[in-house]
């Protein structure tokens, strides 16, 4: 049986898709079981990317502030998935910023997705740890640059055949078909009072989103809006 996805893997400046945002995308497409495309992306997150992010990933706001926005690459990025099913490690983490920053920018992501991370806990449950690092440490996979999209992206494909090569049996075939991916936003809660005071002061002072409405923010939006002055401010 062969197998045709994208192999995706992405940083972010946090762990929320509705407060933080994309500072790269890695991937992979693969199709009929042979890699023939890649994608490498570095994405201005037009937002400060704290010290506990760069330790992680490395990536800091002087490396990110020329890169291109979100907006400006996202649909390239959607030619080259095409229609084909995603695969990652923890693969909702990345389905869910994808779809939200995506849905944001006018592009609809559903997609059929599979998880390695699921195909750990059937195939090796007793590894305490089934984080990625773990487990290509565990199986000896090369991986040039931790926390690093493409090379993130690279590892779980190199993990997923392991699992399908040496590990899939006669009758297991269903594990490796992808599911549709499920993921709604939560609901958001409005601007607080604070919010709205801080965002107006600094709207005025820097001149900056003078059109936006402020009253009818979310709570996430105005503090995206607040981060996002703040880094340009810090930069200049």
């Amino acid at each position: 049986m062969k197998y045709s996805f994208i192999v995706v893997d992405i940083e972010t400046t946090g762990i929320s898709p509705t407060m933080n945002t994309i500072t790269e995308i890695g991937a992979l497409k693969v199709v009929d079981d042979k890699i023939v495309g890649t994608y490498s992306q570095l994405v201005n997150p037009q937002a400060i990317v704290t010290e506990q992010i760069t330790q992680i990933t490395g990536l800091t706001n002087e490396i990110l502030k020329n890169e291109p926005i979100l907006s400006d690459i996202f649909g390239e990025f959607i030619d080259f998935c095409e229609d084909l099913p995603i695969l990652g490690h923890n693969i909702m983490f990345d389905f869910s910023f994808l779809k939200y920053h995506g849905n944001k920018l006018g592009y609809e992501f559903e997609r059929k997705g599979l998880d390695t991370y699921k195909l750990a806990t059937y195939y090796v449950p007793d590894l305490r740890s089934k984080s990625l690092t773990s487990l290509i440490e565990y199986f000896g996979i090369n991986r040039e640059h931790a926390h690093r999209a493409f090379h993130d992206a690279k590892a779980t494909y190199e993990l997923f055949r392991f699992f399908k090569d040496d590990y899939m049996h006669e009758g297991e075939e269903h594990l490796f078909i992808p599911t549709v991916l499920h993921w709604k936003a939560k609901k958001t809660s409005p601007i607080t009072l604070r919010q709205k005071s801080f965002l107006n002061s600094l709207i005025k002072q820097h001149e900056m989103f003078t059109d936006i409405e402020v009253d009818k923010l979310s709570k996430s939006e105005a503090s995206r809006y607040i981060d996002k002055i703040l880094f340009v401010k810090g930069q200049q």
